[in-house]
Order: C-alpha cells, then structure tokens, then sequence
C-alpha cells in the first residue's frame, strides 16, 4: 500500500492525509470536505453527532478497502493519543498560542481519524518547518477578544464560551474562531461559514 494509493482513496471524500507516523495514517478534512459531507444522510438525519458518525463510516469503509484498523478522536475513554501522533508526523507543530498548527490547513485543523496499518514498512515521516517560523507579524496572538489562548496552556474555554454566548461573539460563531481565522496559512485553506458555524454550534451550543 502507498500514501498516494491512500491519499487518492481520501480524496474522494473530501479528506487528505494530514500526516503520517509509522504505521497510523492521520485522515482529516480537506477544502472540498463541506460539500462532501452536507449531502451525506449524517447531515440530514437530525440525530446527534453526525460528523462522527460520518467519520466512522467513511473512514471505516476506507480502512476495510485498504486493509487498515482505525482509531478515532471521539473514541474513549480512554483516548487515543491523537495529539502526540500529530506531532510524530513532522507536520504538525505548536503555535504561538498553544494550538496546533498544520504545515498546509494551518489552524484550520480537523482530524477525522487514523488508519492503521500493520506488517508494513513504515511510511516515510515528513520533515517538514512550522509555518510559524516564517510568519512575522503572528496575527494569531493577539486576536482573540477576550485572550483565550496563549503560548502556555491551558486554553481559557471558560471564557471563551462566555463570549461566543454574548452578541459580540457573534462574529466568531457565525464565521469562526477569530484566532483560527488570522493564520495566513488558515486563510489559504479556507472553509465556508456555514462549515464555521457547524463547528461552532457543536463546541458551544447555545
């Protein structure tokens, strides 16, 4: 199996890999994921979870066809390390506030899930710059309203959620996070504002 022969297979579903360590494939949205996904019966279906619930499907599918396992995000506890996987893959780095940030989606980062291969050689690990490092002006840190988040965890969600709620946080609800929004590498990976608002309403419904 190669990663172009995966990359292909996610690509008809609106994924990408987003990055590789050993034998786990990281799978997440690509910019053609929304429409994809809204015309999936999971959109329709007015039951809880449909992003999951498509993930599980779709990537399930995948990994049946690709002779893989999978491991999800939303799977636990206990949780899959997905945050340590990420960063195994030489793709994913720290930002300057805290989150992680991807060499190509930027903070615009969505991981659907993992497949894992077994009796396999192991893929060859990217080694790639956090885009971080040539960014001068760092829009990021200072864009969000009520300072959130920062270089050293944890993320105030308290107080974010307090302000999503309120009419000034408006804007971040309907179009997104404000910090995610200022990456220069998120703005070239961009998504529409009603996948924005999806996202939102499910982080903080109100």
């Amino acid at each position: 199996m190669t990663l172009a022969a995966i990359s292909d297979t996610c690509a008809q579903h609106g994924l990408m890999v987003m990055g590789v360590s050993g034998g786990r494939v990281l799978v997440g949205c690509d910019a053609e994921f929304w429409e994809v996904f809204i015309a999936s019966p999971e959109y329709h279906d007015g039951l809880a979870n449909p992003l999951d619930r498509w993930s599980k499907r779709i990537i399930g599918a995948m990994a049946e066809t690709l002779g893989a396992t999978t491991a999800f995000p939303s799977d636990g506890p206990p949780y899959a390390p997905f945050i340590a996987w990420a960063m195994d893959t030489g793709r994913f780095f720290q930002s300057p506030v805290g989150m992680m940030v991807h060499d190509v989606a930027g903070l615009m980062i969505s991981i659907r899930g993992a497949l894992i291969f077994d009796n396999i050689p192991d893929f060859p690990i990217a080694h790639t710059t956090s885009p971080c490092q040539s960014c001068t002006t760092k829009p990021c840190i200072a864009a969000c309203p009520v300072g959130a988040l920062s270089a050293t965890p944890p993320y105030d969600v308290p107080a974010c959620k307090t302000y999503l709620r309120t009419e000034a946080g408006a804007d971040c609800m309907t179009k997104g996070c404000k910090v995610r929004r200022a990456c220069p590498v998120s703005r070239k990976f961009d998504r529409p504002d009603s996948q924005s608002r999806f996202h939102m309403k499910a982080f903080c419904p109100t």
